[in-house]
């Protein structure tokens, strides 16, 4: 591999013309396809196999026209204090604002709460459910301006009134703090590289790589049903994957020209050796992410498939692009150790002979190899104490910021109608098969009304042939809290012994038996799928570094930082540590797919570090080096880079703890501080010093093992005879320049 990248990476440099016109073709495409495309609408949302969307399609085709996945709203109204909301002033302005949402061209069907008996038993609250016959995502501006009206003339009147439901829910944005992220990866790019030039190599490919995938992904996103989240989770890792993988290529070729090779011949050789580690590195991350359908949660499929395009953007733009803009550049990207005359007036950085400070850690490393992993290990296992306590759900109204319209609606329906009712279970009885299908739903009823936990359960709605029901039922209890989950299971239970006497089917179904079901999904999902995306890692690193024990080390090491990372997000959004610090305002459970979509996108980018540090410690090692030694090399020339990686990635990730979106938010922190810990103590503290524990054994391989694996060459043993030219003069380098 490293012959053929080599190859690949001089031919970029010498074709610089043709290589950079194919990808501004691409581009180009790509935009234009976006700016074209239909306007993508609401990614739809199912969970296949589960309970809750079997009830969702037996609606859909026993109930047509009901539009199951509508948008709801609900107007919730209360009283100026000591008045109620059946007097006389009161009742017709609720009564005007249910005429006035009556009139809208999307809307299904409003309910007047004096008829459907929705006024709380203190007569201060009231609520009127509004129908939509079309998504959140899909509904037009006029539908949401005439809701957000209507609920503003009552408010004229004197009532206080509030929207609840996904009827007003809003495009989430990022906000700044994604555009401070990449000004710190500048910054940290012009402190690393020492040039204005080559620092900007890598923001420009890594712009111009998730311009591609960002743009592909709005071309397709009304075909292929794509959400918003997916081209946001595509721009995060892109953007941080894109700057490091372009970061190592140019860092390399540095290293090259300062031992004194042509420009050209250190392209060649920068592809080869660091772009191999790049292609692995992006194949792990690609893995991981593609191996997120294992879940069989279409929206998860999505997400994950759409990010590891942007990923494999990311690697083949380093592959190409990169050099060809290193032949552009000429003589303004300097040699390792030198600066530009902006930034240091080209004389060397550093004293001749002074060990860098990778050097000098890796050193102390290797005397202390047994304390630093104890104390690595310590302080990892207690990042990873609150993890303990994690509890899982999906976001609703109640976890947004007090200052929404829809958090207060929330509130005010708990106050007036209990805990329960902003989550109701919506229970299906499909009784096609039952000889007296009306008899086995007053069944379903009576059995139901004498659960513990059950406030109250309403009359059956029955669909036109008379075989199917739709029974709603109140619980006690908050609907992300563990006693509604239990009640959703007594119910499931009793509902198999109602069918074993009546043949009727129940199914239990709504956004709360949906978030249950989610959560259930992804836990039974997450020891299959680390073990497959581990697994095919666990093999491709044996083939890369020829050893069992350092591939094994790897993945102990990213349990170790995945479970301190998630203790990490328990303490912040769930108990509420530093909440205010990065702008949580209200913490409850933890995303339901927050474990293995970190899993997944952590293990990725960790092998990144783990492929980036350790081949450079591979390839002294076979060069002839002891295996301290090895160590001390491999940080010598990769930990700086290394360190610059991963504060740049940090950064990145960290500008989108600023979105509006509380997931967006959430994955932002969980995998920027995923990202420290792996970078920080795992691959510069824990690598070298178990690898130093180790020995020669870390490289140890079996014979047979050996001989049956191919060989990549990632160290570039290959290239030792090919076009090892020097500089030839001050002259070749000028004229360069001015191609």
């Amino acid at each position: 591999m490293a012959t053929f990248l080599y190859k690949l990476g001089r031919l970029a440099f010498r074709r610089r013309h043709f290589a950079a016109l194919i990808w501004v073709a691409l581009l180009t495409l790509a935009g234009v396809g976006a700016a074209n495309a239909p306007a993508a609408g609401a990614s739809s949302f199912s969970i296949p196999g589960t309970e809750a969307q079997k009830a969702f399609d037996l609606l859909e085709q026993r109930f047509p026209g009901m539009s199951a996945d509508g948008a709801t709203a609900r107007v919730v109204f209360k009283a100026p204090t000591g008045e109620k909301m059946a007097d006389k002033a009161n009742k017709a302005t609720v009564e005007k604002t249910v005429k006035a949402l009556e009139d809208g061209s999307e809307v299904t069907s409003v309910t007047d709460p004096f008829k459907a008996k929705a006024v709380s038993k203190n007569g201060s609250i009231a609520y009127a459910s509004v129908k939509y016959k079309v998504s959140g995502m899909e509904l037009k501006d006029s539908s949401k301006g005439a809701l957000e009206e209507a609920a503003q003339q009552a408010r004229d009147a004197g009532l206080t009134v509030e929207v609840g439901g996904d009827a007003l829910q809003a495009t989430p944005e990022t906000g700044s703090t994604e555009v401070i992220g990449i000004a710190i990866a500048a910054v940290v790019l012009v402190i690393t590289f020492g040039s204005l030039i080559a620092a900007g190599l890598p923001l420009l490919t890594a712009l111009i790589g998730v311009g591609i995938g960002v743009s592909t992904i709005a071309a397709l996103a009304s075909a292929l049903d794509l959400g918003t989240t997916t081209s946001t989770l595509a721009m995060m890792i892109g953007l941080a994957v894109g700057i490091d993988y372009a970061l190592f290529i140019v860092s390399r070729y540095r290293a090259e020209l300062a031992e004194g090779r042509e420009r050209e011949e250190a392209a060649g050789r920068a592809v080869g050796t660091a772009g191999s580690a790049v292609v692995f590195a992006g194949l792990t991350v690609v893995i991981a992410l593609v191996g997120l359908s294992v879940v069989n949660i279409p929206m998860l499929t999505k997400m994950g498939v759409a990010a590891a395009g942007t990923v494999a953007i990311a690697v083949l733009i380093a592959l190409t692009m990169i050099p060809a803009l290193l032949g552009y550049a000429g003589r303004k990207v300097q040699p390792a150790g030198q600066k530009s005359r902006l930034l240091g007036g080209g004389r060397a950085a550093k004293k001749a002979g002074r060990p860098n400070m990778g050097t000098r850690w890796a050193s102390f490393v290797v005397r202390r190899p047994l304390a630093v992993l104890l104390l690595g290990v310590v302080a990892l296992g207690a990042a990873a104490v609150p993890a303990a306590s994690l509890e899982l759900g999906l976001p609703d109204d109640g976890s947004q910021p007090a200052s929404t319209t829809q958090r207060r609606a929330y509130d005010l329906l708990s106050d007036g109608f209990g805990p329960g009712f902003n989550g109701p279970l919506m229970l299906v009885v499909d009784a096609k098969a039952s000889d007296d299908p009306k008899g086995a739903v007053t069944r379903v009823t009576d059995t139901v009304k004498d659960l513990k936990g059950v406030v109250s359960v309403t009359p059956a709605t029955y669909n036109k042939p008379g075989d199917t029901a739709m029974i709603t039922v109140i619980a006690d209890s908050q609907p992300s809290s563990v006693k509604t989950e239990n009640l959703v299971h007594t119910i499931r239970d009793a509902g198999g012994d109602i069918r074993a006497d009546t043949d009727a089917q129940v199914l239990v179904t709504g956004s709360t038996a949906m978030n249950i079901d989610f959560s259930q999904k992804l836990n039974d999902a997450l020891v299959p799928y680390l073990a497959l995306v581990v697994g095919l890692a666990f093999l491709l690193l044996i083939v890369v570094f020829r050893s069992i024990l350092v591939p094994l080390k790897a993945a102990l090491g990213f349990l170790l930082s995945v479970m301190a990372a998630l203790g990490a997000v328990v303490a912040v959004f769930q108990w509420g540590w530093l909440a205010n610090l990065i702008g949580v305002e209200q913490t409850g459970p933890i995303m339901s797919m927050m474990p293995i979509f970190m899993v997944g996108v952590v293990f990725g980018l960790a092998m990144d570090y783990e492929v980036f540090l350790v081949t450079r410690m591979r390839e002294a090692y076979v060069h002839g080096e002891k295996p301290g030694q090895a160590i001390v090399t491999g940080f010598k020339h990769g930990a700086r880079v290394v360190t610059a990686a991963a504060v740049i990635m940090i950064a990145v990730f960290s500008g989108f703890i600023g979105s509006s979106e509380s997931m967006i938010k959430m994955i932002g922190f969980g995998l920027a501080i995923a990202v420290f810990f792996d970078a920080f103590v795992v691959r510069m503290a824990l690598v070298p010093a178990v690898l130093a524990l180790l020995g020669k054994k870390a490289w140890w391989l079996p014979r047979w093992l050996d001989r049956a694996l191919p060989n990549v060459d990632v160290e570039g043993e290959g290239l030792r005879g090919l076009g090892d030219g020097r500089r030839k003069s001050e002259d070749d380098d000028r004229k360069l320049a001015r191609v």
